[in-house]
C-alpha cells in the first residue's frame, strides 16, 4: 500500500507455479531458461547490495539523533536569554518616556483650564454687559436694538447653566428673566395703546417701533407673541361680529356672500396697511382667515339652530356652494401652516390613491359613472391633494344636511315612478337582433343622477350624511330592480297547449310557435342586459362612495345586498328563457311517450318528435343568442340550464314509451342520437358564424344524451341468458339502482314472474361498492365490445352513421 508495485512477484497471493508457466509457457521457451535464471540472480544481488547498504546506514542513526537534540536545546536557552533582556530594556524605555511626558501632561492641563478659564470671563463680561445694556434699552424701548442683544444675551447664559450655584451667576440669570418679563408686559402694553380693545376707532397703526417690538416677542416667551396675535386679530374682526350679528338681515345664509366680501376686503386692508409690521413667519394674514372662518362657523351654527325651519334645498345648496368656493380660495391663497395647532407644520399630503376606478373629479357632475370594461385599462390620474381648508366653516352645514338627503329621498322616488310610467307609455323595447340586448336607458338615468349626487354630497361631507345618502341609494337600487326589472318581466302561464300524435304527424314547419312572443323574449333578454350592467356598475358605485367617504366610515358601506338582487334578476330572467323552450318542447316529448312504439316495423328518418323539438330551439335560441351577445356568459348559462332541464326531462319520457320492440328502440336510439347533436351544436344553431361550444356545455350534453343511448342499447340487447343481460346493462349504465332497472325491464315489456328473477340477479351481480367512495351515481361512457354488441345494434350504428 506504501510502495505500490506491478511486479508479480510483490503481490500478496503469489503462485510460484502460475509464475512459473508465465515465463516458460511452451516447450520451445525453455530454451531461454538459462537467460532468466541469470536474470533472476542479477535482481537478488542488487537486492541484497540495497538491504547490506540500508543495514549499514542505520548503525550512526541513533547518535546523530541525540546530538541533534542537545544542539536544539542550547538553541533554545540563547533565544529564552535574549527574550527577557528585549523585556527588560521595553520596561526601562517605557519608565523613562512616563518620566519625559509626566511635565508636558501637566503644562497641557494648565493650558486646557486656563483656555476655559478665559473663555468664561469673557462670556461672563460679555452676560453682565448685556444685561446692563439690555435693561438700559428696554427702559428706552430701543427694540430693535434690544432683539439682537436678547438673542446673544440667552445664547451665552446657557453657557452658565452649570455655574448657577454661583451666586453673581444666579444674580445675572435673575435679572434676564426679570429683564424679559419687564420686555412682554411692555410690549404687550405698547401693542394695547396701538390697538385699543375697547371702542370701534383705531387710535394707533403700523410703526417701526412695533415692528421691532414683534421681532423681540419672537425671542421672548411664546406666551407673549401668542397673546399679541390674538388681540390683534380679535380687534382686527370685532366690526365683523357687529355687522353680521344675528338679528341682522345680512346674517341669513341668503347673504352669506357678504360675509365672505368682507373678510376679502379686510384682508387687502391689512395686507396694505400692517403687511410690514409683523414677521412674515407669523402668517398674520392666514391667522385672521383661520379665525375668521371658526367665528363664522359658530355664528352660522347658532342661526340655523335657531331657524331651522326656515332652511330650504336651494338656500342649504346655494349657501354650502359659496362657502366651499370661498374654502377653496382660501386654500390657493394659504399652504394651512397655522391650521396645525400653530406648529407652522403643514398638513402631510396623503399618499396617491391606487383605487382602479379613481378618476379626475373635475366637471364630475355630468360625467357618467365608467362603465366600460375597456376603460378600466385607462390610466388613471393621482388623487389631488386634500384642500387643508375643507370643512373649516362648511362645517357647520353637516346637521341640516337631512334637509338635502330628505330632498334627494324624494327625487329618486319621483325618478323611479317616472321610469315605471314611461315603461308602460312606451312598451317594452323594440325588438333588435342586431345590436343584441339593449340597455334600458332608465338605467344609465339613474346612474348618473346616482353619480351627481354622491360628488355634491362628497363636496357637502365625508361624515354621516354620506351613510345616509348610500342607504337611499340601496333603497332605489332595489326598488328599480323589483319594479322596472322584476315588474316587468313577462309572466308565465300555467296552461300550455296540448300536442297530439295526430297533430305532429300532420305538422309544418313554422306551425308552432313559443308560449313568449319575440318582442317578450327581446324584454326578457333586455332586462337580463340590464341587471348586468346595474350589477356592475354597483360595485363600481360601492368603490367610489368608500373613497368619498371618511376611512372609519368606510365599513359602513356595504352594496351586497343590492348587487345580489341584480343577481337573482339575471337568475330570474335566466330561469323564464329556459321555461319558455322547456315548455315548448313538452308537448312533443309528451308525443313521444305516447306513440306505440311496439307497431314501429322499420326504421326511417327522425320521428316528428324531433322536428318539432328542433324547430322549436331553431325559433328561440338565435334570438336570444343575438340579443344577449354582449353578455355571452348568461347565454353559456341559458344554454346550461336547459341542457340540464331539457336531458333528464327527455330520459323521464323514454322510460315512458313502453312496450318497445327491437324496430321501435332503433328508431328512438335515431332519434336520440339526432337531438344529441342538436343539443351539441345548440349554442351556434342557425348563427352564421360557428363557435365552438364551452367545454362545460359540452360535458353536460355528451354524458347525458350518452346515458339516453346507452339505455336504449341495454333494451335492445336480449334478455338471454339473464346473467349475460344483467352484466351488459351494470357494464353500460353502471347504475345499482332497481328503480332503473326495473324500468328498463319494463320498456322491454317482460312479465312480472320474468322481472322478479332479473331483479333477484340483478341484485346478486351487483359489484362491491368501493371503501370511501360511492360509483352508484357515476356513469360509464365506454361503448361495449364488438362481443357484447348484437348483430343488430351494429346494423343500426351503421344506419346511423349512413344517416349522417
Amino acid at each position: 500500500q506504501v510502495f505500490p508495485s506491478q511486479d508479480p512477484l510483490d503481490r500478496a497471493d503469489f503462485n510460484a507455479v502460475e509464475y512459473i508457466n508465465a515465463l516458460f509457457p511452451t516447450e520451445q521457451s525453455l530454451a531461454n531458461i538459462d537467460e532468466v535464471v541469470n536474470k533472476i540472480r542479477l535482481k537478488i544481488r542488487r537486492l541484497d547490495d540495497n538491504i547490506r547498504t540500508v543495514v549499514r546506514g542505520q548503525t550512526n542513526v541513533g547518535q546523530d539523533g541525540r546530538q541533534a537534540l542537545e544542539e536544539a536545546q542550547k538553541a533554545i536557552q540563547q533565544l529564552f536569554g535574549k527574550i527577557k533582556d528585549i523585556k527588560d530594556k521595553a520596561e526601562k524605555s517605557e519608565q523613562m518616556v512616563k518620566e519625559i511626558t509626566r511635565d508636558i501632561k501637566q503644562l497641557d492641563h494648565a493650558k486646557r483650564h486656563l483656555t476655559t478659564s478665559i473663555t468664561t470671563l469673557n462670556h461672563l463680561h460679555m452676560l453682565a454687559g448685556g444685561v446692563d445694556s439690555l435693561e438700559a434699552m428696554t427702559r428706552r424701548r430701543q427694540y430693535g436694538e434690544v432683539a439682537n442683544l436678547l438673542q446673544g444675551v440667552v445664547n451665552v447664559l446657557e453657557h452658565f447653566n452649570k455655574y448657577m450655584g454661583i451666586p453673581q451667576i444666579r444674580q445675572l440669570s435673575e435679572r434676564v428673566k426679570a429683564a424679559q418679563n419687564e420686555l412682554g408686559q411692555q410690549i404687550l402694553a405698547d401693542f394695547e395703546e396701538a390697538f385699543p380693545s375697547q371702542g370701534t376707532k383705531r387710535t394707533g397703526g403700523p410703526s417701526n417701533v412695533l415692528r421691532d417690538a414683534c421681532l423681540v416677542a419672537n425671542v421672548l416667551d411664546p406666551r407673549i407673541k401668542q397673546e399679541i396675535i390674538k388681540k390683534f386679530i380679535k380687534q382686527h374682526l370685532s366690526e365683523y361680529l357687529v355687522l353680521f350679528q344675528e338679528n341682522q338681515d345680512v346674517a341669513w345664509l341668503d347673504k352669506i356672500d357678504r360675509r365672505y366680501a368682507w373678510i376679502k376686503r379686510q384682508l387687502v386692508d391689512y395686507e396694505e396697511k400692517y403687511g410690514r409690521m409683523f414677521p412674515p413667519e407669523w402668517c398674520m394674514t392666514e391667522r385672521i382667515a383661520v379665525e375668521f372662518c371658526h367665528v363664522t362657523r359658530a355664528e352660522l351654527s347658532k342661526i340655523m339652530r335657531t331657524r331651522a325651519k326656515e332652511i330650504e334645498v336651494k338656500l342649504l345648496l346655494f349657501a354650502i356652494q359659496r362657502t366651499t368656493n370661498f374654502e377653496g380660495l382660501l386654500a390657493k391663497r394659504f399652504s394651512g401652516c397655522t391650521l396645525a395647532d400653530g406648529t407652522g407644520k403643514k398638513p402631510e399630503v396623503p399618499p396617491p390613491s391606487t383605487n382602479p376606478f379613481l378618476e379626475d373629479e373635475t366637471g364630475a357632475e355630468a360625467d357618467e359613472i365608467v362603465m366600460e370594461k375597456s376603460d378600466t385599462d385607462k390610466p388613471k390620474k393621482p388623487k389631488v391633494p386634500d384642500n387643508p381648508f375643507h370643512g373649516i366653516v362648511s362645517k357647520c352645514f353637516e346637521p341640516h344636511l337631512y334637509v338635502y338627503i330628505e330632498s334627494q329621498d324624494k327625487n329618486l322616488g319621483e325618478l323611479i315612478d317616472r321610469f315605471v310610467a314611461d315603461f308602460k307609455a312606451q312598451g317594452p323595447p323594440k325588438p333588435n337582433v342586431d345590436e343584441g340586448g339593449a340597455v334600458l336607458p332608465s338605467c344609465a338615468d339613474l346612474f348618473v343622477y346616482y353619480k351627481k349626487c354622491m360628488v355634491q354630497c362628497s363636496q357637502l361631507s365625508t361624515g354621516e350624511p354620506m351613510i345616509a345618502l348610500t342607504t337611499i341609494f340601496q333603497k332605489y337600487l332595489r326598488e328599480y330592480a323589483w319594479k322596472i326589472l322584476s315588474g316587468n318581466l313577462p309572466k308565465t302561464t300555467s296552461s300550455s297547449g296540448g300536442l297530439t300524435i295526430t297533430s305532429l304527424l300532420k305538422e309544418k314547419e313554422g306551425s308552432e310557435v313559443a308560449k313568449f312572443t319575440l318582442e317578450e323574449l327581446c324584454l326578457i333578454c333586455s332586462i337580463l342586459s340590464t341587471a348586468e350592467y346595474c350589477l356592475a356598475t354597483t360595485q363600481q358605485l360601492e368603490e367610489k362612495l368608500k373613497e368619498k367617504v371618511d376611512a372609519s366610515l368606510m365599513e359602513r358601506i356595504n352594496l351586497t345586498g343590492e348587487m345580489d338582487t341584480f343577481s337573482v334578476v339575471i337568475s330570474n330572467s335566466i330561469q323564464l328563457l329556459v321555461q319558455d323552450l322547456d315548455a315548448a318542447c313538452d308537448p312533443a316529448l309528451t308525443a313521444m311517450s305516447k306513440m306505440q312504439w311496439q307497431n314501429v316495423e322499420h326504421v326511417g328518418d327522425q320521428s316528428p318528435y324531433v322536428t318539432s323539438v328542433i324547430l322549436h330551439i331553431k325559433q328561440n335560441v338565435p334570438i336570444i343568442r343575438d340579443n344577449l351577445a354582449s353578455t355571452r356568459k348568461y347565454f353559456t348559462q341559458f344554454c346550461i340550464k336547459f341542457a340540464n332541464s331539457f336531458i333528464p326531462k327527455f330520459i323521464n319520457h323514454l322510460f315512458k314509451c313502453k312496450p318497445i320492440s327491437m324496430v321501435g328502440a332503433e328508431q328512438l336510439l335515431l332519434d336520440t342520437h339526432s337531438l344529441k347533436m342538436v343539443l351539441l351544436d345548440l349554442p351556434s344553431i342557425g348563427s352564421q358564424v360557428v363557435r365552438k361550444a364551452p367545454a362545460s356545455y359540452t360535458k353536460i350534453v355528451v354524458k347525458g344524451m350518452t346515458r339516453a343511448e346507452m339505455i336504449l342499447k341495454v333494451v335492445m340487447a336480449p334478455h338471454e341468458p339473464p346473467v349475460v343481460f344483467v352484466d351488459n346493462y351494470i357494464k353500460l349504465l353502471s347504475d345499482c339502482s332497481t328503480d332503473t332497472f326495473q324500468k328498463i325491464l319494463d320498456m322491454k315489456g317482460l312479465k312480472r314472474s320474468e322481472q322478479s328473477s332479473m331483479l333477484d340477479l340483478f341484485r346478486l351481480r351487483l359489484p362491491a361498492p368501493p371503501p370511501g367512495g360511492d360509483s352508484a351515481g357515476s356513469l360509464s361512457l365506454s361503448a361495449p365490445t364488438p362481443e357484447q354488441e348484437s348483430s343488430r345494434i351494429r346494423k343500426l350504428e351503421k344506419l346511423i352513421k349512413k344517416r349522417l
